[in-house]
C-alpha cells in the first residue's frame, strides 16, 4: 500500500485550499501512521459524515478499504464510478485489498453497463485481478460489445483481452478469436489465446498502434483531469480514441 498511498495524499495535497485544509489532512495521515481500532472508527465516521471534502474521504476510504475494513466498501464503489481516472484507479486498488464478496458484482456491473463504458477500464482491471466468478463473464461481455467499427474504447477492449489472457478460461476463447481482426487488439488477442493453448495468427495487416491520444474520460492512470463526481451518463460517453479498426 506503500507506493499508492503516497501517489493518493501527494495528489490530494495539491488539491487542499485553506489553512483548515490543511489540518484536516495532516489529521488524516495522522490516523493513518497510528493505524489504530480508535484511529479506524474515526475514519469510519469521516466517511458519513456531511459537509467533508471529496479528498478526505478518499483518503479515509482508502486507508480502512486496505486495512480489511467492510466499511469502506461503497465509498470506494463510488469512486470506481468516478469519471477522474485517478480516483477510479486509487479505489481499484483498495478495493482489491478489500476481501469483500460484493467487490466483483459491483465491478461486473459497472464494466458491463453500456452507459458508463467510458468509465469501465479500472472495474475491468479489478474483476481480473479479483478472480471471481463474475470475473470471466463480465470481460466476455464487455469485449464482446465492444467489437465494433470505430468503437472509441479500445483501451477498455484491450484490457479485456489482457485480463482474460490472465484468467485462463477457455470460455474466453470465441471472443478472443473475433478480437485478433482487430488491429488495436490483435497481438493482445493472440498473446492470450496462446496462453489458453490456441495459436492464432496476427493477421498481416496489422501495423503499429499510433500514439495515444491525451487521456479523456477515463483511459489511462496517468490522466489527472478533475473529476465532476460519480453518477449515470445519458450516453455513452465521451469518446477521446480512435476506433478499434483505426
Amino acid at each position: 500500500m506503500e507506493d499508492e498511498f503516497h501517489e493518493l495524499t501527494d495528489r490530494v495535497r495539491a488539491e487542499l485550499r485553506s489553512p483548515q485544509d490543511l489540518v484536516a489532512y495532516e489529521r488524516l495521515l495522522g490516523l493513518a501512521r497510528k493505524n489504530t481500532p480508535a484511529g479506524r472508527e474515526e475514519l469510519a465516521r469521516m466517511l458519513v459524515a456531511v459537509e467533508r471534502p471529496l479528498w478526505a474521504r478518499e483518503i479515509a476510504a482508502f486507508i480502512l478499504g486496505c486495512a480489511g475494513d467492510k466499511r469502506a466498501f461503497e465509498p470506494l464503489v463510488l469512486l470506481l464510478n468516478y469519471r477522474d481516472p485517478v480516483r477510479c484507479a486509487t479505489a481499484a486498488h483498495a478495493l482489491g485489498r478489500l476481501g469483500d464478496p460484493r467487490t466483483a458484482r459491483a465491478a461486473a456491473a459497472l464494466a458491463t453497463n453500456p452507459l458508463r463504458t467510458a468509465y469501465a477500464l479500472h472495474p475491468v482491471r479489478l474483476l481480473a485481478e479479483l478472480r471471481a466468478p463474475q470475473s470471466v463473464p463480465a470481460l466476455i461481455a464487455t469485449l464482446e460489445r465492444l467489437l465494433t467499427p470505430h468503437n472509441p474504447y479500445w483501451r477498455v477492449a484491450l484490457a479485456c483481452v489482457e485480463g482474460l489472457g490472465a484468467l485462463g478460461d477457455r470460455r474466453a476463447v470465441p471472443s478472443l478469436t473475433a478480437a485478433v481482426a482487430h488491429p488495436r487488439l490483435a497481438a493482445a488477442a493472440a498473446a492470450s489465446l496462446a496462453r489458453l493453448g490456441v495459436h492464432e495468427d496476427v493477421p498481416a495487416t496489422t501495423g503499429p498502434e499510433t500514439p495515444d491520444e491525451p487521456d479523456g474520460g477515463a483511459h489511462g492512470h496517468a490522466a489527472r483531469g478533475a473529476g465532476r463526481g460519480p453518477g449515470p451518463e445519458r450516453g455513452t460517453g465521451p469518446g477521446g480514441g480512435q476506433g478499434l479498426s483505426g
